[in-house]
């Protein structure tokens, strides 16, 4: 009886971010898994029309909408449905506290997924990770946290979902080091003086993937992959030295393991941001499904080269946070969305992003051993701070 009943069941997901490219995705997933997940939350914070959309045909407990302007268009549309609708920041912390969600994917975009993660792990909900910055910013803390709490977290991003799997049986073995996959973006190759004239529109087209612009962006100027090297140190209890990345323009290996008898493991598929969502909120069982499967052509001509650091200097800026320590990746993080958003609006040119950065790593107060309430005023005035340079252009270009 109890065999069946668990059989049975439904992991209740709620989905942080249900509007951007992972939320969208993992709706995908559970339309083609409904018999494994049932959807508990949905949130976004600016589209109120997909996110009524996805709520009609999912029915969630609740919805929420970040942007409380939005709250009436919601509430007016979903409320004949018995959904119920919150908005605000501060509902999202609450929904994830719900008994009926078993597992809160985190798709939010940047630092605003930082408590509701926390909240999510304090109430002991499985945490499938897609949002990196969470680890970036306050990775000690949510770790801790976590084997406080004995919450899993399983990574969600193409790159640590394929050290997970590679290292499936290996638990006991230690890593001699990870080597992360970069695609190298829309200007692999290009010098730093043909990165001075690139435009949005050529930033925002990437080879390989579909993501959100923040994201498009940062894989552009290799921020991605500086956070991802962040992300990866606190996943797998890592040091920086055994952190490589190696560009790989295929997307095809999506990062490797080299154990300390120098076997090396790669995790293989297509560029396919779906596998890794749904072997998140499946582990550890891989789920049937109808997604293409990779031929043996996809695999004839792969190529590997070493990251140009010099030119795409995020990476590096990433690199020198990491070994820094303390509230340093916070204040990385937080000037990197502010040179980001700047970027997108045409304040700021493409190679002047490190720049802004760089500058918020040598001014932004530094703390050793930050607390929360730390790296809750870091990302504060690293915000406030970098948006005072961008209006008055006072950095080096």
């Amino acid at each position: 009886m109890n065999n069946s009943s668990e059989e049975n069941h439904k992991n209740g997901v709620a989905i942080l971010g249900s509007t951007g490219s992972i939320g969208t995705q993992a709706l995908d997933v559970i339309r083609e898994q409904k018999d494994k997940f049932s959807v508990e939350v949905l949130t976004a914070y600016n589209n109120a029309d997909l996110l009524i959309k996805q709520a009609a045909e999912f029915k969630p407990n609740m919805v929420v909408i970040g942007n409380e302007s939005l709250y009436d268009q919601v509430h007016s549309a979903l409320d004949p449905l018995g959904i119920k609708v919150y908005s605000g920041a501060k509902s999202i912390e609450w929904a994830v506290q719900m008994d009926s969600v078993d597992v809160v994917l985190t798709a939010m975009v940047g630092y605003a997924g930082l408590l509701p993660t926390i909240k999510a792990i304090e109430n002991g909900k499985l945490i499938a990770l897609a949002n990196k910055e969470t680890l970036v910013v306050a990775g000690d803390i949510i770790t801790e946290l976590a084997k406080e709490k004995a919450v899993n977290i399983y990574p969600v991003d193409s790159e640590h979902s394929a050290i997970f799997q590679c290292l499936s049986g290996e638990f006991h073995n230690p890593i001699e080091k990870i080597i992360l996959t970069a695609s190298g973006g829309p200007f692999r190759g290009k010098t730093r003086e043909a990165l001075t004239k690139v435009t949005k529109a050529q930033a925002l087209k990437h080879p390989n993937w579909d993501m959100g612009a923040k994201i498009t962006i940062d894989s552009a100027s290799m921020m991605n992959k500086g956070l991802e090297v962040i992300e990866a140190k606190w996943l797998f209890n890592l040091k920086a030295e055994q952190i490589d990345v190696w560009v790989h323009p295929q997307s095809i290996v999506h990062s490797m393991v080299q154990f300390q008898d120098g076997s090396v493991k790669a995790q293989m598929g297509l560029p396919d941001m779906k596998l890794p969502i749904q072997y998140a909120l499946a582990y550890p069982n891989r789920l049937p499904n109808k997604y293409p499967r990779m031929s043996l052509e996809a695999c004839m001509n792969l190529q590997f080269e070493q990251p140009d650091k010099q030119t795409f200097r995020n990476l590096e800026l990433a690199y020198t946070a990491m070994h820094k320590g303390g509230n340093m990746p916070c204040i990385l993080n937080a000037a990197n969305e502010i040179a980001v958003k700047a970027f997108l609006e045409d304040q700021i040119g493409f190679l002047e992003m490190s720049d802004l950065i760089e500058l918020m790593m040598e001014k932004v107060s530094f703390v050793q051993k930050p607390s929360l309430q730390d790296y809750i005023e870091t990302d504060k005035a690293t915000r406030m701070y970098a948006e005072e340079n961008v209006n008055k252009r006072a950095f080096a270009s």
